[in-house]
Parts: C-alpha cells; structure tokens; sequence
C-alpha cells in the first residue's frame, strides 16, 4: 500500500513537472509581444470604460488604436494631442457632443394616471399601462435608470424630471440605451436649441396630460430661415446640420419648449 502511495505521487510528480515545462516552452513559443505604445494610449484615455468609443473599454480602445489602426478620436474625454504625439500622426479633435432629454414634464406641469409602486427602475414602469404613472405616455419615468449608469454622475433627477449636467456629460450613450421611452439624445454641444418634448400625441391630448409639451402646430417650421424644422408624428425636430441659431422657432413657439440648452440647464438648477 505504502509502495502504491509513493508511486501514484512520483507519477503525478514527473507529470506535473513535464507539463510545466511544456507550458514554459509553449509561452516562449507562442508569446505575443505586446506594443508598449497601448499603455500609453490608455493613459490618454478616459478611463471610465464607459464605452462611448464604441469598444468594449478603454483597454480594447488603446489596443484598436495601436495595433488595428482606429481612429485616436473616438473618447471624447481622451486628450488626443497626446495620442497624436504618440502614434506619429495629426489628430483632429472630435467636436464635442452631449446628452439630452427631450421632455419638460416634471412633477409641476404633468398629471399622473395613477399611483405607481416602488420599483424604481423605468423600464420596469414602462411596461405599465401607459408607460407608467404619468398622463404622458412619452414623457419622462422620472425613476433614475439613467443616473444610475451614468459612470460620470451627470445625471440627476429633479422634480421627477431626468436633468443633464452638460460639463459633465461625456456622451458615452449609456442613458440613450437604457431610457424606454427613446427621450435621451445626443446632439453637438454647439446645438443653439432644442426641443424639450418627445410627445407624438396631437396637440389636444398633449395639452390634457402636460402643460408644456409640444402641440404640433408647425409655427416653429414656418418661421424658419434656414428649413432646419420640420414636423414629424406631430412633433417639431431640428436638422442641426441647417440651424443658423437665429431663435426664430424659440421666440414664435407658443408653448416654449423650443430652448437654448445653456437655459434649459439654468431652468434645471
């Protein structure tokens, strides 16, 4: 029994020294010699791993940039001056985008349907009747999905409303995917204006669940220079490509809730 013992431990012995130095070997053999330049890439980077490059963090990113070649201004936190020095090539800085949420219905100028529970997540109330609580069936949850995977803390809930802080905002589009209703959108942070509504319903029904939200009465389109408005499923939408920033729609609209992001901001505070 003991000879047993013994032996079963000096086979087990020799085998596990052999497959050590076949791992060794195979190491040696197969090694990939990693680019010094990735670490320093990464150093240029964010690095919140939130994603809004399009790359699985900013590990993936560093490594895109310098062994497949991406494009060194895809962070919009990365200071790619510095990437530029270190990859040998000019890099022209991306302009700068934010997140918006695209509705005014807070707590003072829209009704609720009901009595919500308190499950705090809005994709869980989106799947209520009415896609939640609120009259609006386009508006803000008001639940706080958003700022809680928000990895800058841009984000805040004020009065049941979801309020973005643009210089915090690092337009990762972690907010976009997860709001139900489709209201968080990113637009160029030289965008002179915005319009706060989501709601697709006619102007009637819009005026019966908020007091602020959009009518589709197209007098915004009307008196624009530049054709940058149109209408779409009763709500008004700026090309930002065509805007002039004159503010025609912002003066004319009746409901005002074509604003100036800076203002809208204030409004928030």
């Amino acid at each position: 029994m003991f000879y047993a013992i013994v032996t079963a431990a000096l086979v087990i012995g020799v085998i596990s020294v052999i497959i050590g130095i076949l791992l060794g070997f195979l190491s040696v053999k197969f090694k990939v010699e990693s680019d010094p330049r990735e670490a320093e890439v990464r150093d240029c980077l964010a690095g919140s791993n939130c994603g809004g490059c399009g790359y699985a963090g900013c590990d993936a990113y560093a490594h895109a940039i310098v062994i497949e070649g991406a494009a060194p201004n895809l962070c919009p936190s990365a200071n790619t001056a510095k990437i530029g020095e270190i990859m040998g090539v000019c890099v022209l800085e991306k302009a700068r985008s934010v997140a918006v949420v695209k509705c005014s219905g807070d707590c003072s100028n829209t009704q609720d349907n009901y009595l919500y529970g308190d499950e705090r997540d809005c994709r869980v109330a989106y799947l209520a009747p009415g896609h939640g609580a609120k009259k609006c069936a386009y508006g803000c949850c008001g639940l706080g999905t958003c700022a809680s995977v928000c990895p800058f803390d841009a984000i805040r809930i004020v009065n049941g409303l979801a309020k973005i802080d643009r210089s915090k905002c690092q337009a990762c589009g972690r907010c976009v995917s997860v709001c139900p209703n489709k209201l968080i959108e990113i637009i160029p942070e030289s965008a002179p204006y915005i319009v706060l509504c989501s709601s697709k319903s006619k102007g009637k029904d819009v005026k019966a669940a908020c007091s602020v939200g959009c009518i589709g009465c197209g007098m915004c389109m009307r008196v624009c220079e530049s054709g940058a408005i149109t209408l779409e499923n009763n709500l008004a939408k700026i090309d930002y490509s065509k805007c002039i920033g004159c503010g025609k729609c912002a003066e004319k609209c009746p409901c005002k809730i074509i604003r100036s992001p800076q203002k809208a901001e204030t409004e928030a505070v």
